[in-house]
């Protein structure tokens, strides 16, 4: 869905060039990972011939991120929803969702949990 018809189309004759052109390039012959890779065709500057190849590749290293994140909601939503017994509104479930996801982070800031406390009293 992040390329139309006709980058599709471009994108596997880009594929059979770039092959072509790894199997002669040493900068290319070594690499192991998409990541040094995407690090080769931005240092070769070969990122602006096929960029619909880095594009596909920048799309490919972000995909277990997104996954993950998605994963972690879910998981989320099932605990705080079995926990509660499914009588939350979406306002409330969204908001507790979001504090036990990003605990880990809120965790770093230093926060005077006595003053918050007083101030929702």
């Amino acid at each position: 869905m992040d390329f139309n018809e006709q980058e599709k189309i471009n994108l596997n004759f880009q594929l059979q060039h770039f092959i072509i052109d790894a199997r002669q390039d040493s900068n290319l012959k070594n690499l192991s990972t998409m990541q040094e890779l995407c690090t080769c065709l931005a240092t070769t500057k070969k990122s602006e011939i096929y960029y619909l190849i880095d594009r596909l590749l920048r799309l490919i290293m972000t995909l277990p991120v997104s996954t993950t994140t998605t994963k972690r909601y879910f998981f989320t939503m099932k605990i705080i929803k079995n926990r509660l017994r499914n009588k939350m509104e979406i306002e409330i479930l969204a908001s507790t969702m979001i504090i036990y996801i990003i605990k880990d982070i809120a965790i770093n800031f230093s926060f005077n949990f006595d003053l918050i406390i007083e101030d929702f009293k």
